[in-house]
């Protein structure tokens, strides 16, 4: 599903050629510094290397990204604080904000998930990569800095949802900073069962969990639990 139109086809699906070659250099782009940063830290990789390694030239990836974190969280959405400030701002008209915010961030998760698809090759083993490279501190730092960009975009959305100011209300902050989490916590257990675990659906079902109070028993744990389980079956 196009998370951004809901129009059931994938954004490259209406591309243009050219969109097409440029949505396949930016994934290639990205893989490529996945690669490297995982076998090398990030601090051993230039953009040069990056550039060098996936047969363009350094002017072309400032083309696509602005800097080697980028390639790594950037995905195919460089402009994913400012969709989801816009999206969380006027999803769903009338809804209770938590309700609203749980649409945005499972669908955000959905567009994720697809993107490491669209990198070609197994799921999984993109999954391993990035966990490699995240265990390196710069990176650490690097995805941080983004999930904080990410953070204050969300209290943004919100305040203007809810039609206040963060510095008055501390009730956007509050939520953003706790969709932030679901999101990592819920990323991280999907790389974690090598993706077999829905991430769209994770995300839902943890939102869901948390308006209801975060129950021990609540439908989060066995769909989890029962995903992992079948998984280490196979």
């Amino acid at each position: 599903m196009d998370t951004a139109t809901g129009s059931g086809l994938a954004p490259h699906e209406h591309a243009s050629l050219r969109e097409r070659k440029k949505l396949a250099t930016r994934r290639l782009l990205r893989s490529v510094a996945l690669d490297l940063v995982a076998e090398r830290g990030l601090a051993n990789v230039t953009v040069e290397d990056i550039a060098e390694a996936a047969d363009v030239s350094p002017r072309t990836f400032f083309n696509y990204f602005p800097s080697k974190e980028a390639a790594l969280f950037g995905g195919n959405d460089p402009d994913r604080a400012d969709r989801l400030r816009e999206r969380v701002a006027t999803e769903a008209p009338g809804e209770p904000a938590l309700s609203a915010l749980r649409t945005v961030m499972a669908q955000d998760a959905q567009g994720l998930a697809d993107e490491f698809r669209l990198l070609g090759g197994d799921p999984a083993d993109w999954l391993r990569r990035i966990k490699v490279a995240r265990n390196d501190p710069q990176v650490r730092a690097a995805h941080a800095g983004q999930m904080a960009l990410i953070e204050r975009a969300i209290a943004e959305g919100l305040a203007r949802r809810l039609g206040v100011s963060t510095e008055a209300d501390p009730y956007p902050g509050v939520l953003a900073a706790v969709a932030v989490g679901v999101s990592r916590a819920c990323t991280a257990f999907w790389g974690g069962s090598g993706g077999a675990v829905e991430l769209a659906h994770l995300v839902d079902q943890a939102f869901g969990a948390l308006a209801d109070g975060l129950p021990e028993d609540g439908p989060l744990r066995p769909a989890t639990t029962t995903a992992t389980d079948r998984k280490d079956s196979l």
